[in-house]
């Protein structure tokens, strides 16, 4: 087995954002309880959200790093906590996408690989995603 080199850089999710999924879903759970009301459905409905929250929160914890740059390539997380391994060969582009709407401009880093695109939020990868897309950029140049 070939070891991979270490990253020279990584990103990874918020360290609290999974505490405040597992709050949240533990205040959807409260609050199907408190507004349940006799009926079964509203608890069962906060639960199974809430049950969905955790999962989420979960994925956070088991795969916290979702982009890592090193000499050779990418590592980019695939699917619930799989990683994908992409040479600078593979990687046809770097983008920032950058769209308003009603006031709100949103910001996704586009890796695009051929035959996958791979998309990140500043939520992602807790970093400001032009500076991640400039430290991308000049590891993808100085590897050429």
């Amino acid at each position: 087995m070939d070891p991979q080199p270490p990253p020279v850089r990584q990103w990874r999710v918020p360290r609290a954002l999974p505490v405040v999924k597992a709050l949240g879903a533990l205040a959807l759970i409260a609050l199907g309880l408190v507004l349940a009301d006799g009926d079964p459905v509203r608890p069962a409905l906060a639960g199974s959200l809430a049950a969905a929250l955790l999962a989420w929160a979960l994925r956070d914890l088991v795969a916290p790093v979702r982009l890592a740059v090193d000499p050779e390539g990418l590592t980019v997380i695939r699917g619930y906590a799989g990683r994908r391994r992409l040479p600078w060969a593979a990687v046809e582009a770097i983008r920032l996408d950058r769209r308003s709407r009603r006031g709100v401009t949103a910001e996704t880093l586009e890796i695009d690989a051929g035959e996958s695109l791979h998309l990140f939020g500043r939520r992602d990868l807790d970093a400001p995603l032009e500076e991640v897309a400039a430290t991308l950029t000049a590891a993808r140049a100085a590897a050429r």
